[in-house]
Parts: structure tokens; sequence; C-alpha cells
């Protein structure tokens, strides 16, 4: 689930404080040979944003860039020729303790959740215990889903769950802190006390379109309880994690206490810690794994592998292939999403858990990966991990920047946008004016450079987001949009 700790944090540049992380050369780490701790190099000294200036890109180091983010801690795995060619830990796994990010880091990895998820569901159907296609209700024993009005009639399926096209509510869930009660499946699925999301019904009838719905995900876990007699992580472990060779890897919820020396410990944006560590999932399946990259690295080599049918460790190649098949728009298959890259395709996913955010991205063809964790609660640095490594190892057509061209504007109408723009009752925009360059400062957070694209428009590079100045019928300027993630935001000019 996406969700951020503060209303702005989003809205603002996804700026934040700066504190003390470990070196780049993070402890605990596998020797490699010189060629390939020269791409590690690469990788750490190419991020780079899907903003470029024209004849001056902007790259950056890890270092940074964790800096810049207020990562505490980043894990990355990197796959070539259907092999883990490396994988490192950079920070703190836990700041207080200061106990560095190693290999052997568990992170929770959210919705990635939901990819093992559905290999889990499919080795039922494998097996002919489960027809993807009818009734769920066939299925279900400890609980039925309430068909009403809604639906108008059809009847949501086991396909429909995992490619979410059930139609049903909850996108995704905040979870439950260290030692507080904690509900069954039932009562989450019926949004009863101690549940803290509402009832997973039904938004519009089944098979429409799509509506991501960590909801339905979690009556796929159900399924998998009803269906087998096992609970799921039982279940999960024995015929999905450990075939693959996910053995550092688990789904239960609380995390078991053997392995908590292993567990990297959430923060937020603002470098505050997650209360108790982390949060409990009881949906397991939609957000529950806890795991390393070196471990989703596996899973992604035996989604390539067996999709060619060299393995078929859980799951044959014809049920790998429908498995990546999208079912009913272009992009979303059964627990992950097909990206085209101008012919390239890859299956990826994302994961955000209270203080934690992943990625994993495979392509179905040639061997190449990459799975980047973090115990931050920002998104934006694992995409530019990702660009990096594929820069360094030469993805086609993966890294695209837009490209900006930055024009010249008049020192008089650069000093005209000088001043304070209110965006909430105790949130501004300060725009500084230093020699002919404009900058933001968010309440709070870094300052930042913008950069004009016209008289009336800049562009930041750290993210994709615009902002326009608005002059009233007598040219004086009045107020500013931000422009960001697909909304505008207004803020006056106090100032």
């Amino acid at each position: 689930m996406k969700k951020f700790h503060t209303p702005y944090s989003l809205v603002i540049l996804l700026l934040f404080q700066i504190i003390p992380i470990l070196s780049i050369n993070a402890q605990s780490n596998p020797a490699y040979s010189e060629e390939i701790l020269k791409k590690i190099d690469q990788v750490e000294h190419n991020l780079a944003g899907w903003i470029q200036i024209k004849d001056a890109p902007l790259m950056w180091t890890l270092q940074e860039r964790m800096k810049f983010y207020n990562a505490n801690g980043v894990s990355i795995a990197v796959i070539k020729d259907y092999k883990i060619e490396w994988a490192k830990g950079y920070g703190w796994a836990d700041i207080t303790e200061k106990r560095p990010v190693t290999v052997n880091t568990l992170f929770q990895a959210g919705s990635n959740s939901k990819s093992l998820n559905a290999i889990g569901v499919l080795k039922l159907v494998q097996e002919k215990k489960l027809d993807l296609y009818v009734d769920i209700n066939n299925y279900l024993k400890t609980w039925k889903f309430p068909y009403d009005s809604l639906s108008k009639g059809k009847k949501i399926t086991t396909a429909n769950l995992l490619s979410h096209t059930a139609g049903l509510t909850i996108h995704g869930f905040p979870g439950y802190e260290v030692g507080s009660p904690i509900p069954t499946l039932p009562q989450i699925l019926d949004g009863i006390k101690p549940a803290n999301t509402n009832a997973v019904r039904s938004q519009f009838e089944p098979g429409l379109k799509v509506l991501y719905s960590g909801g339905g995900t979690t009556i796929s876990q159900l399924l998998i309880q009803d269906i087998t007699g096992e609970k799921y992580d039982v279940y999960m472990k024995k015929n999905v994690l450990d075939p693959i060779g996910m053995t550092n890897s688990f789904y239960t919820q609380p995390p078991p206490p053997a392995m908590q020396a292993f567990l990297a410990t959430g923060y937020y944006n603002d470098g505050k810690v997650v209360k108790g560590n982390y949060h409990v999932y009881p949906e397991e399946a939609a957000a529950g794994l806890w795991t390393t990259p070196t471990d989703l690295a596996k899973y992604v080599i035996e989604t390539q592998l067996s999709l060619q049918g060299k393995s078929s460790k859980p799951l044959t190649a014809e049920m790998t292939k429908l498995r990546l098949t999208p079912y009913i728009d272009k992009n979303t298959a059964f627990g992950t999403f097909i990206t085209d890259k101008n012919g390239n395709k890859y299956f990826t996913h994302g994961g955000v858990d209270e203080g934690f955010v992943s990625q994993y991205v495979g392509s179905l063809e040639g061997g190449n990966g990459v799975v980047v964790m973090t115990n931050t609660y920002n998104t934006a640095l694992y995409d530019e991990i990702i660009n990096s490594v594929a820069n360094v190892y030469g993805w086609k057509d993966f890294y695209k920047p837009v490209i900006k061209t930055v024009v010249t504007v008049s020192d008089t109408i650069l000093a005209s946008y000088v001043g304070q723009y209110q965006m909430a009752p105790t949130f501004n925009l300060t725009v500084i004016k230093t020699g002919n360059q404009l900058q933001v400062e968010p309440t709070g957070q870094e300052i930042v450079k913008i950069y004009p694209e016209s008289d009336t428009k800049f562009f930041l590079t750290i993210i994709d987001a615009q902002i326009d100045f608005i002059k009233d019928e007598k040219g004086v300027v009045t107020k500013l949009i931000l422009h960001q993630n697909g909304k505008d935001f207004e803020g006056k000019k106090v100032k």
C-alpha cells in the first residue's frame, strides 16, 4: 500500500531531512572480482531520475541520494544471464543499534508478497485442486463472499483476484502495531474489529476493468487455507519459498523470535522510527512477506527459467506463461505487471509497508533483473537505482528520461517570483533567487533548484514535477501551481 506519513511529504518534492548514514562501503558484503567491483562502482555513481536537462545530464551517487532521501538502509541484488551477479547492502538496518545492512538483512516486501502468492495459488491450479475460472465461493469454506447488486449477477473467479479485475474494494493495508490485537481473516474481510480497514466488497462487477485490490489478494490467502487445510505461511514456505531456494524468507506474522536479529527497522520520511520497528500484516498474501533482495532475485530467476522450460520447481513453463500473461488490460498479469520498453518486456512489482519500500524488475528474455529493498518510506530512490542498473548493464530502451530544455529568463522576471507561497495552513513553498537561479524551499525540507522552460513554467530534476507562476491582469504574481503525480496543488503568494 503506497501511503505516506504526512499528506505534504508526497506533495512537496519528496525531500526530507538529512541524517548520518553508514559509509557506502558497507560491512559484511560478499567479495567479488575486479570486473564486478567496477560494475558495482558504476551503479553506485550513476543514479538518474526520469527528468534530464538537455546537454547536461544529471547523475548522482548512491550515497548522495541516500542522504537526500533520508534513506537509512538500502539492499540491492543484480541479475545477469539468469544468475545473481552481485548483491550488496548499504547503510543501517537499525540506526540506534548501529546495525548495518548486509545481504542477509530482511526487509518487508509489501505488495511484492502478491507475486509469490500468485505462484502459490497457481500451484493449486496446476495440481487440479482449483479452477481459475469458477466462483470463488465454490472453494471458500470458512467465509463466503457476500455478493450484492453491485456485482450485477456475475461471479468472482480466482483469476479475477490475481489480476485485480474482481471489482473489489480495499487497495492496501496499513498493518498493525506490534503487540496490538490481530484480527482473523474473516474479520478483515468483513471489516470487523480489531480489523482497521473496511469490509472487502464489490465496487463494480467483476471482469470489467483493473482495480488494484489487496482485499482481493487476501481472499486468495483464505482460498489457499480452505483448500489445503494448512496455515498460509506454512503452505507458502513448503510449496513456494523453499523450492525456489528462498530459505531466508517467510510469511509468518508476527515474525518468529529467532529472526528478530535479521530484521531491518522501518523508518518514515522524517527519520522517525516505526513504532515497534515494523507493523504486523495478517494480510500475509497481500503484504506479509519478509525477504532479502537475494531471495527475491531467486524468484525472478526461477520465473525466467521456468518461462523457458528450464526449471519447474513450483510451476511448469505452461503455468508460468499463464502467470505472466496480462488478463484484461495490457499490463496486469497474475500477481505481477508487464511493462513493454519498445519491444523489450519486463515483469515487475513494487511494495510499500509501513517504513519499507521495494521493487523488482525482471526481463522476460535475456535473464536480466534487479531487486531493490529499503527501510525508508520513499519510492523515488529505488527508481533511480533501477535506472542506474539499467544504464550500466545496457538494458535496451529501459531508461528513457524526459529531456527538458532550459531557457533564459530575464533577471526582472525571476525576481518577481521570489516570495512565500502558502500551500496549506502550516506549509509553504519559499522561492529564493541566487544569482540567475531560482530555488524552492518547502517548509522543513531541503532547498532545491528549479529550471525555466518558459518565462512562467519551471521544472524539477529530482522528480517529475513542474511549477507554474500565475499573474493577475496587472502582471503581478499572485500564486503558483505545483503539478505532481497527476495532481495540481495551488499556493497563494503571501509574502
